[in-house]
């Protein structure tokens, strides 16, 4: 079987629809955990496909996560010879610091669910299935990077303009989280209560109830994303 190495920096934070897409595909998924894994030994040309998740820590916030530099090394290496990787929310972060960009804190909290504009390439991307009709998808962060040297810019939202880039063939970073489903959800809601409790306009009862609104939709759309982008990714990495 193919293997897809998904480093997470939290629990719950998983690969959501994206995982029975890999599966689907005869990718066997291997979870390693941020700060409990050793991720320095990782061999980054081992696994046909790498996948960094997001996480509430800050992309440059080695000092404090050391691991951080680890996560760097391993996408440096495996974006410089066009490697399949993906990268979300802090998983963007990370690609876009690993090419050289800078990651900074942004001027607000973007929590919940909003839309998203593709780029005249986001259109001709695997991206294009999740605008469809115009539905939203779930943000949550409050970082930000500019695009990398050489990246191609996907998506902007009202609020940011860099939600997504590609790299080379087989690189694809994504601010915003099109793996989310309804029933994982709930399980963010509880970790993620402080940083809730902390932003302004965010709360749970309005989560739940976009959540309700958009979720179904999003799973349906996110399914046709990521099967467009495996088949792009296996067809350009042989």
């Amino acid at each position: 079987m193919k293997q897809a190495l998904v480093i997470r920096h939290l629990m719950f934070e998983d690969l959501g629809s994206l995982a029975p897409a890999l599966q689907a595909k005869d990718y066997e998924i291997t979870y390693l955990e941020a700060g409990f894994d050793d991720l320095s030994a990782i061999d980054a040309l081992e696994s046909e496909l790498v996948i960094i998740l997001g996480g509430p820590i800050g992309a440059y916030d080695d000092q404090d996560y050391p691991f951080i530099k680890d996560e760097l090394s391993l996408l440096k290496e495996r974006l410089d010879r066009d490697l399949p990787t993906l990268g979300i929310c802090l998983g963007a972060q990370l690609m876009a610091r690993a090419l050289g960009a800078k990651v900074y804190p942004g001027n607000q909290k973007e929590i919940g669910w909003f839309s998203i504009r593709l780029s005249e390439a986001g259109k001709a991307s695997a991206l294009k299935h999740l605008v469809e009709a115009g539905d939203m998808v779930l943000h949550w962060h409050g970082d930000t990077f500019d695009i990398p040297e050489g990246a191609v810019h996907l998506a902007s939202s009202e609020k940011y303009a860099n939600q997504a880039f590609s790299w080379g063939q087989c690189g694809l970073a994504l601010q915003f989280h099109p793996e989310v489903t309804k029933q994982g959800l709930g399980r963010w809601f509880i970790g993620h209560a402080c940083e809730i409790g902390h932003a302004p306009e965010v709360t749970v009862a309005k989560l739940r109830e976009n959540t309700e609104k958009y979720a179904d939709s999003l799973e349906v759309k996110g399914k046709k994303m990521w099967q467009g982008w495996i088949k792009q990714i296996e067809g350009r990495s042989h």
